[in-house]
């Protein structure tokens, strides 16, 4: 149970895993130094409505509907906060759906075409989940189905969910240094039974100087994902930005491993954790967690509109084809990921200082709010 003024356990966790990551010595100085694409000028979303539901402090997934929105909340501290939320157009809570057992970790949510509704039971900050899971609620259902998953490599923490051009779930992992995994289940999801996932590639996004809380951990990891209304287009964010890529033959995985992202700046969030498309897939919708801000700070939906050009990026080079889980490469700032590659000995102990100090900062944010 959140206490004002103090941090669940999860959200120490995660912010723990974060500077473990960097003292550690697993985020690559590219990710401090490189230049980026999109910068540290770029304007804030139109305010769309305010949650002012004081349930809704964590919102960490959120899809449109033709009504309103649904969202979901980070973590199972709190049971009041156990719930899937349908809003309406002006972010008014109007109804709510209990899970039928106690979920681990919630942390993003995706929309069938039919109007299912999927939330991904995918967090794992310490990295030691057996399985995840993802919750299916078919349209008219009076609670959601659980169907677990596990990785065939090792646990990882995930906070982005997509859906293919079947409706087949797509986990994203939240990475570290700007590189991410795609899994998704290598047979049909059964609620009885646990499903093996399977490996299908990597993507990494492009680096930018957007500003945002976090600074450079916060341009380096994937925080949510989403598929606009006609499938044409996916996108992924991190704290700081979208990353758009067009899926113009309904292949997710192709389209991210191998396209070329249009990026659109969400400078400055409190804590973006949320994105998805507007039911028409002209503009790109995102929303905060207000909790550990401010008091009186609540939940904004802001908008954004979608992009329609193309940044000068580097695409990913990987392959699209399905990899056995023995051929991926540990992705930098997976903590507990494994080793094997060093650092240039030109570092040095200048920047190895720095990352000290970011990371002592980002320490601090979390944890110093009495």
């Amino acid at each position: 149970m959140r206490v004002r003024g103090r941090l669940t356990w999860g959200r120490r966790a995660r912010a723990g895993a974060v500077v473990t990551a960097l003292l550690a010595g697993v985020l690559p100085p590219a990710v401090v130094l490189a230049p980026g694409a999109a910068t540290a000028g770029a304007a804030a979303g139109t305010p769309v409505c305010q949650v002012r539901d004081d349930r809704l402090r964590e919102i960490s997934g959120m899809v449109a509907t033709d009504d309103g929105y649904v969202v979901i909340n980070d973590g199972a501290d709190d049971e009041a906060r156990r719930r899937i939320f349908y809003l309406d157009q002006r972010c008014a809570v109007v109804r709510t759906v209990s899970f039928p057992s106690r979920p681990r970790d919630t942390e993003d949510l995706a929309i069938g075409r039919d109007g299912t509704v999927w939330v991904a039971d995918i967090g794992d900050n310490d990295r030691s989940r057996p399985t995840v899971g993802v919750w299916r609620l078919a349209p008219g259902a009076k609670q959601p189905v659980l169907h677990r998953m596990t990785y065939p490599d090792r646990p990882h923490d995930a906070e982005a969910l997509l859906l293919d051009a079947s409706g087949r779930p797509l986990i994203v992992t939240k990475g570290g240094s700007g590189t991410v995994f795609l899994y998704a289940p290598a047979t049909a999801l059964r609620p009885d039974a646990t499903t093996p996932l399977t490996a299908l590639g990597q993507v990494t996004v492009p680096s930018t100087t957007t500003s945002n809380p976090f600074s450079f951990l916060g341009r380096g990891v994937i925080t949510g994902a989403a598929s606009a209304p006609d499938g044409r287009r996916v996108v992924l964010r991190s704290y700081a930005d979208a990353f758009e890529y067009d899926v113009p033959d309904g292949d997710v995985v192709r389209a991210l491993t191998t396209g070329t992202p249009r990026i659109t700046p969400l400078p400055d969030e409190p804590q973006g954790e949320s994105i998805t498309y507007s039911r028409d897939g002209r503009s790109l919708l995102t929303v905060s967690e207000s909790a550990g801000q401010p008091a009186g700070t609540r939940s904004t939906i802001l908008r954004y509109p979608a992009t329609a050009t193309t940044v000068t990026a580097a695409p990913s080079t990987e392959s699209v084809d399905p990899v056995s889980p023995t051929a991926l490469r540990p992705a930098a700032g997976e903590a507990g990921a494994g080793g094997g590659r060093a650092w240039p000995l030109a570092l040095g102990a200048g920047t190895l200082l720095v990352l000290l100090g970011f990371g002592g900062v980002l320490w601090w944010r979390h944890t110093a709010r009495r």
